[in-house]
């Protein structure tokens, strides 16, 4: 069920030049299911020449021919959707439905985009010598090089291939090795309705090694990035010294204010199914619950029920809610944050242990009573773990959620219209949902501010970001 990964330079499905691989691993039996290639400079050497050929051919064919192409491959990942997500569920773990989800929900961004690339206008300025023109032109910036996480394979690399590609952008996708299949199945998509050789490229190696030679190359024209904020800062700073457009989607800390006229089902419901969607592995997931001190206690009742009732499992097997962390390293993140929770006053209301022996597997956990100082507080988890404290003023509550550098994401939960304007406008964060689970829809912002990083993957905005503006003053003589 599980392919082998090879590269895609030029058009082409390659080995590396020097045949090295690495394994994939199922995170939920912790056993090897398939290897990949690992690319090294000759290989990212062919990608880059690659790309300035795609990009000189694809930047002339008009928008509406790159639209018609871009819906086909929309169509084709709908078709594909069930087989696709076998395979994404095999390497990152999450339910099945969570994953032909995710395959499905690229069909839409990959068709807005489509659309939207073809309403990419530049303008005419009345000039001040009637004998001239003036134009504002918009263009394709130039080869892109994106670097996409292992959370969602495919939603975070189809927002950039699909921004790139309807400006006229060809692009280099550095794809996460833990989870190199999916992306895999996204670009065959795309070759198969009809992108040119050398379009779009896909590597997999050293993260390295691939970013610090594909950034500062001089046919790289602009960098996207989705990961932690640590890395993004490292990788923003070498692309800042080589004059390098970059968008940055970083790690995030979310912040969950449930007022005291809340609906605490509606709280319950829609913030758990967004706390423990993908085991919680998901930069906009809701990690700090401030509730109103009023209604603490019913909050944390039904919250922990609403925890303790999710099916774990392989995601492969029917029913299951969630499936297990991606790796051994966050399944230890997990352990260590809820033992320093607890030795700091912090109680256990659902979770805080792994389950059983065999793959990656955490208790969905609800922990009550967090001191400031606790590590979930100021960490972002990034499991299945929710920190929940009270506050009595919705002012203190907001200035918590404001405390950390994070700025990503953010919800609110109340009946009142006068406190969902006072969240809409004191909370330092690039999204907000108030009332519902998180809901990114492709013609919607999605960014972060602060520490979270800055730029767009959704909405028109995304687009600005893979054009380059020029002005043109014509006199006729």
């Amino acid at each position: 069920m599980y392919p082998n990964t090879q590269l895609f330079i030029d058009g082409q499905w390659c080995d590396a030049a020097d045949g090295r691989t690495l394994p994939v691993f199922n995170p939920a039996t912790g056993l090897e299911i398939g290897r990949l290639a690992h690319a090294g400079i000759a290989d990212l050497d062919r990608a880059l020449d690659a790309a300035q050929r795609g990009f000189d051919l694809w930047r002339k064919m008009p928008a509406a021919e790159r639209a018609t192409i871009m819906r086909r491959a929309g169509a084709l990942m709908r078709e594909r959707a069930e087989a696709i997500g076998q395979v994404l569920t095999l390497e990152q773990g999450k339910p099945l439905a969570e994953a032909k989800g995710e395959a499905m929900a690229s069909a839409d961004i990959i068709e807005w985009f489509a659309e939207e690339g073809r309403r990419v206008y530049g303008r005419i300025v009345p000039a001040r010598n009637l004998a001239g023109q003036q134009m504002v032109l918009k263009e394709p910036v130039g080869p892109v090089a994106a670097f996409t996480p292992w959370n969602f394979p495919i939603n975070q690399a189809v927002r950039k291939i699909s921004a790139a590609l309807a400006t006229g952008c060809s692009i280099i996708v550095k794809a996460p090795e833990e989870t190199p299949a999916a992306p895999a199945a996204l670009v065959q998509a795309f070759v198969d309705a009809g992108v040119p050789a050398g379009v779009i490229g896909l590597v997999y190696g050293t993260p390295s090694q691939i970013s610090e030679y594909l950034i500062p190359h001089p046919i790289i024209r602009k960098i996207t990035f989705t990961g932690s904020t640590p890395v993004g800062k490292q990788l923003a700073a070498l692309a800042g010294q080589h004059m390098k457009r970059v968008t940055m989607e970083l790690g995030g800390h979310a912040p969950v204010i449930v007022c005291e006229d809340a609906d605490v089902a509606l709280a319950v419901k829609a913030a758990g199914a967004a706390k423990f969607r993908n085991a919680g592995q998901v930069c906009i997931s809701p990690t700090r619950f401030l509730v109103h001190e009023s209604i603490q206690d019913a909050f944390v009742e039904a919250f922990a029920a609403y925890a303790k009732g999710l099916k774990v499992g392989d995601g492969l097997q029917a029913g299951m809610q969630m499936g297990p962390l991606a790796n051994d390293r966050r399944l230890d993140a997990m352990q260590q944050l809820t033992q320093d929770a607890v030795a700091k006053g912090a109680k256990i209301a659902a979770g805080g242990e792994r389950i059983g022996t065999q793959g990656h597997f955490f208790a969905p956990t609800v922990l009550t009573h967090v001191p400031l100082d606790a590590n979930v507080v100021n960490q972002e988890p990034f499991g299945p773990m929710a920190a929940v404290r009270s506050f009595s003023r919705l002012e203190d509550a907001i200035a918590e959620a404001n405390r950390l550098p994070y700025g990503l994401a953010g919800y609110g939960f109340t009946r009142s219209l006068k406190n969902a304007h006072l969240l809409s406008q004191e909370l330092q964060v690039g999204l907000l949902w108030i009332n519902q689970p998180a809901m990114a829809w492709p013609e919607m912002p999605f960014g972060g501010v602060k520490d979270s990083g800055y730029g767009s993957e959704g909405g028109p905005e995304a687009l600005e970001a893979y054009l380059a503006t020029k002005s043109v003053s014509i006199i006729n003589l």
